[in-house]
C-alpha cells in the first residue's frame, strides 16, 4: 500500500501515508486507501419532504447547521445529528411519515438535546442552554 496511486502522501518528507485535511468536512464522505468503496449520502437540504412537515424540516436543519457552534463534546454532537438526521429521514419525501416512527426520532432528538438545555454537558458555550431550550420547545407540536 505504499505505491502513490494507494494513498496520500503528506508534503512534510516523511513519506508516510496520511490525509491531511484543512477546513470543514461536515457533509463530507471520504475513502483512502481503498480500492472498492461504495458511499451513499442523503443531501437533507434538498430532500423533498412530506406535505405538512417543511416547518419541521426548516428547523432541524437549522438545529443542525447551528450545532458545531454550541460547543457540545463529540459524543453529544454525534448523538444530536444522528437523531437530527433521523428526523429529517422519517420525513424526507412525498409520502405521510410513519406516525410512531415520527414520534420516536422526535422523542430521541429531543432526548439528545436535553443536558445541554439543563446544563449538564459540559463544555459547551454560552447561550447553548438556551438554544437547546429553544429547540426543544420548538420540537414540541410539530410532528
Amino acid at each position: 500500500m505504499n505505491d502513490p496511486q494507494h494513498g496520500v502522501t503528506p508534503s512534510d518528507g516523511s513519506g508516510a501515508p496520511g490525509l491531511h485535511i484543512h477546513g470543514s468536512v461536515t457533509g463530507s464522505q471520504i475513502a483512502v486507501g481503498n480500492e472498492h468503496v461504495t458511499q451513499n449520502q442523503i443531501n437533507h437540504t434538498t430532500a423533498a419532504v412530506a406535505p405538512g412537515y417543511a416547518e419541521l424540516a426548516d428547523l432541524v436543519r437549522e438545529l443542525l447547521a447551528r450545532l458545531p457552534e454550541q460547543g457540545l463534546g463529540a459524543q453529544e454532537r454525534e448523538d444530536t445529528e444522528a437523531a437530527a438526521n433521523e428526523v429529517l429521514d422519517t420525513i424526507s419525501g412525498t409520502d405521510e411519515p410513519e406516525p410512531g416512527r415520527l414520534r420516536r426520532s422526535l422523542t430521541m432528538l429531543r432526548g439528545a438535546l436535553a443536558p445541554v438545555a439543563t446544563g449538564v454537558a459540559a463544555g459547551t458555550t454560552v447561550g447553548a442552554q438556551e438554544w437547546a431550550l429553544s429547540a426543544i420547545q420548538g420540537l414540541t407540536g410539530l410532528g
